[in-house]
C-alpha cells in the first residue's frame, strides 16, 4: 500500500487546495471523519475572495444572474454610469468565448434548471453553517437575520415574478413590507423604495474573514495542518495520486480536493476538464462606524447590491465587473456603490470607506463543480459557486467528505458532476 492511501475509505491522506470558506469546510468535514488533512494556500485562510462577500447565507438566492432578458439589458447596463454591470472593454475579446456559453443560459427552462440545482448546496444554509461552527470560536461571528429584497414600488417587484415563482416553488415564503410597514421595519430605507419582500430563516456572518480564520483555527485544532504554499500540479503513479506538486515542495496524499476558487480553472486542466469560468470581479465599500445599522441585510434591487450589518460597519457588495484576473481595481464600481447608498439610506452617515475588489469564480451555467474529476478519481472538485460561495460552503464541504468517505450523499450529485466539462 502506498503512503496516503486510504482504507476502506478511512484514515485517508487527504490535501485540500484552497483555505476560503469551501476548502476550510471541507477540511474540517474531512477531519472530523478522522483523516489526515492538509490545508494548503498561497495565502493564509479566509483573505481573498471569502473575506470580501456580502456576509449573508442567501438561502433564497437560487436565481442565477442569467435570467430571461439579461442579453437584451446588458448593452444598456454598460452604457449606464450608474449601472451596477461594468467591463474592461480591452478584456472584452478574451471575455466572448465565456460570455456566448453564459448568455446561452438566459431562457426559463435553463433558469429553473438552475435555481433547481442550486437549491440543495445553499437552501438550508443557516443550518449548515451552525452545524459547522458549533463548539469553536467561530460561532460569535454567525447569527440568524432577516433578508429583505427592497424594490422602488410593488410594480418593480412584481417584474421580478419569474424569480419569485423560482423562490416559491423551491419552498421559500416572506412577508410583503409596504410603505408605513417598511419604514416601522426598517427606517434607514429612504422615500424611493417603498416595497420589501421579508425572508426569514436567513443568516449574517458579522466577519466573514474573521469567521473562516476561526474555523481554521478549530480544524488546526482537530490535528489539522494549515500550509501556505502555491500549488503548481498534480503527481500521479500508477494512475493514482502521489502528491501535490508546489512551490515548497511536495506533499504526499492518497486524496486531494480542489476548491480554490476561481484559481482552481488552470490546475483543473491538468485534471482533465476545460471549465468555461471567469473572475467575476466583486466589489465592496465597508462605511466604517455608521451612526445606525440595517436590522437585517438589505438586497437593494434598483442598485443591485447587499447592504449587510457587520462587525462595527455596514458593508455594501454586489457590483459586477468583467476584466479579468490580473488588472486591479476600478475606481467606478466603488463610485457607484457609494452613489446608490446614500441614496438608499440617506440619512445615514459613516466616519470611513474602506474599498475591496476580489474575484467571484463564475461559471457559464452557474453551478458548481462538485465531486471527482473525470481523469483522476483521486482529486475532488468544490469550485465554482459563483455569488454563493459562502452560502453553499459549508454543504460542499460535507458532500465532498461524504464522498471521500464512501457515503452516498442524500442528493443527486449529476447536477454538480467536474465532467459535464471534461476534455
Amino acid at each position: 500500500m502506498r503512503k496516503g492511501d486510504c482504507v476502506n475509505h478511512k484514515h485517508c491522506k487527504v490535501s485540500v487546495i484552497g483555505a476560503g470558506i469551501v476548502g476550510v469546510a471541507t477540511a474540517i468535514w474531512l477531519a472530523r471523519d478522522g483523516h489526515e488533512v492538509t490545508l494548503v494556500d498561497r495565502l493564509a485562510p479566509g483573505e481573498a475572495t471569502s473575506h470580501g462577500n456580502g456576509g449573508v447565507l442567501a438561502s433564497c438566492a437560487v436565481v442565477p444572474v442569467t435570467v430571461p432578458g439579461l442579453a437584451a439589458k446588458a448593452p444598456r447596463m454598460l452604457l449606464d454610469r450608474q449601472s451596477p454591470l461594468f467591463l474592461r472593454w480591452s478584456y472584452l475579446p478574451k471575455l466572448l468565448p465565456w460570455l456566448a456559453k453564459y448568455l446561452s443560459h438566459c431562457t426559463e427552462a435553463e433558469t429553473a434548471r438552475i435555481a433547481t440545482a442550486l437549491l440543495p448546496v445553499i437552501g438550508d444554509s443557516l443550518e449548515q453553517h451552525q452545524a459547522l461552527a458549533a463548539g469553536t470560536g467561530a460561532e460569535r461571528w454567525l447569527r440568524a437575520s432577516d433578508y429583505l429584497y427592497v424594490y422602488r414600488d410593488r410594480a418593480a417587484f412584481e417584474a421580478d415574478g419569474f424569480a419569485w415563482s423560482l423562490r416559491r416553488d423551491a419552498g421559500f415564503r416572506w412577508d410583503i413590507l409596504e410603505d408605513r410597514e417598511l419604514r416601522d421595519y426598517e427606517p434607514l430605507i429612504g422615500p424611493d423604495n417603498r416595497f420589501a419582500v421579508k425572508l426569514p430563516d436567513h443568516g449574517v456572518i458579522s466577519d466573514p474573514g474573521r469567521y473562516v480564520k476561526d474555523l481554521a483555527t478549530h480544524f488546526e485544532s482537530l490535528g489539522g495542518r494549515v500550509l501556505r504554499a502555491d500549488v503548481r500540479g498534480f503527481r500521479f503513479g500508477d494512475g493514482r495520486l502521489a502528491a501535490l506538486e508546489t512551490d515548497a515542495g511536495a506533499i504526499d496524499c492518497g486524496r486531494a480536493v480542489l476548491a480554490a476558487g476561481v484559481w482552481s480553472k488552470d490546475l483543473g486542466r491538468q485534471l482533465g476538464i476545460d471549465v468555461p469560468m471567469e473572475s467575476e470581479r466583486g466589489y465592496h465599500l465597508e462605511l466604517e462606524a455608521p451612526d445606525a445599522y440595517p436590522c437585517a441585510p438589505l438586497m437593494m434591487t434598483a442598485g443591485k447590491f447587499v447592504a449587510t450589518p457587520l462587525d462595527g460597519r455596514i458593508r455594501l457588495a454586489g457590483i459586477v465587473e468583467f476584466g479579468g484576473r490580473d488588472a486591479g481595481p476600478s475606481d467606478a464600481p466603488f463610485k457607484v456603490l457609494e452613489t446608490q447608498a446614500r441614496r438608499a439610506m440617506p440619512t445615514l452617515k459613516w466616519t470611513a470607506l474602506t474599498r475591496w475588489m476580489g474575484h467571484r469564480p463564475a461559471p457559464a451555467d452557474s453551478i458548481p463543480l462538485i465531486g471527482p474529476s473525470p481523469r483522476h478519481k483521486d482529486v475532488l472538485m468544490a469550485f465554482g459557486h459563483h455569488h454563493v460561495g459562502l452560502t453553499g460552503g459549508p454543504r460542499s464541504g460535507r458532500l465532498i467528505a461524504d464522498l471521500v468517505a464512501g457515503r452516498t450523499p442524500n442528493i443527486d450529485m449529476a447536477p454538480y458532476s467536474p465532467g459535464r466539462f471534461a476534455v
